[in-house]
């Protein structure tokens, strides 16, 4: 009996930096110059993440998905000046309006074990109390997503993927409902990679041409998650320069799954601390963005996700 070529490789040729470069373009600068509840466009009928929702619908679809809508209601975090410029933000009062926040869902089931999902995440949204194009944090998640997801269309998985585009700027934090609902449902989740402000590192590395990848995790079963990572990068030559850390507490959407029971849970970032000067910020716009690097991470990750699909 022969073993099959390994898919990695093709699959992997297939993310595609410039598809991620318009797309990252479309949800952070034309015609879409950030993702908030509380800002609409003159002359649009929505407001601009949920034009931003169905974009990215739009564009799951166009690949052969059909895309589920989980509403989570939730308060847009306020300004308060007073703080340093990337701390900004303030809790929302009691009276502020409430708003349907989106999860979205692109799934594909498993032919042979259905019931083990492997879940990529990403929050879609921008700042709620600033005007920030919010290209690295995190559109770049968002469209690394979509195209991991465009990567693995056509591949018939052993077990489930569900590619989730959450938001993570306002209150509650929409990944929070989707992890609590997996546990309600009693779902058996394998692994959680989010991607979270990927190729992003500081103006010194940026300089120096670092591509730079930091998986950091919470529990040991996170880290095994991290180890692999650190595997596929050498095995398949990716190119990232790969390293991990460990989180003190769980945070971010990953975070939200650790919390809710399920530690297998890393986030994939482009620097550890984040060393983004642009973070939270006005100046985050696509221009600052290194796609190159934000591919690779993507291409890890797919190596990382098939590894964990073919396992036994």
């Amino acid at each position: 009996m022969t073993n099959s070529p390994d898919p990695v490789p093709d699959l992997t040729q297939r993310v595609s930096a410039q598809r991620m470069r318009a797309d990252l373009f479309h949800l952070s600068k034309d015609p879409l110059p950030y993702r908030k509840l509380n800002a609409t466009l003159p002359g649009h009928a929505q407001n601009t993440l949920h034009e931003a929702d169905d974009f990215l619908g739009a564009q799951l679809g166009a690949a052969g998905y059909v895309v589920e809508r989980e509403g989570v209601q939730v308060q847009c975090f306020r300004c308060d000046a007073s703080k340093p410029k990337a701390q900004q933000y303030s809790p929302p009062h009691a009276g502020d309006p409430w708003y349907t926040a989106y999860n979205l869902y692109a799934k594909k089931t498993g032919t042979d074990r259905p019931g083990e999902i492997l879940i990529v995440c990403s929050h879609k949204d921008s700042q709620s109390w600033c005007d920030s194009p919010g290209a690295n944090d995190n559109a770049i998640g968002a469209v690394g997503n979509l195209e991991l997801a465009r990567a693995l269309a056509d591949y018939e998985s052993r077990r489930s993927m569900w590619f989730l585009f959450c938001n993570e700027e306002h209150k509650p934090w929409t990944s929070v409902a989707a992890a609590e609902n997996a546990a309600r449902r009693g779902d058996k989740i394998v692994a959680v990679f989010n991607l979270d402000g990927i190729g992003v590192k500081s103006v010194a590395d940026t300089q120096a041409g670092r591509k730079t990848n930091v998986t950091a995790y919470t529990e040991p079963e996170g880290k095994r998650l991290a180890d692999l990572m650190a595997e596929v990068n050498q095995a398949y030559g990716i190119g990232l320069e790969q390293t991990c850390a460990k989180r003190e507490n769980p945070g971010d959407d990953d975070g939200s799954f650790v919390k809710a029971g399920f530690p297998a849970a890393v986030v994939n970032i482009g620097s550890w601390p984040y060393a983004d000067p642009n973070y939270h910020r006005e100046t985050d716009v696509p221009e600052l963005t290194d796609l190159d690097n934000a591919g690779l991470a993507v291409q890890a990750t797919l190596a990382a996700l098939m590894r964990l699909d073919a396992a036994d």
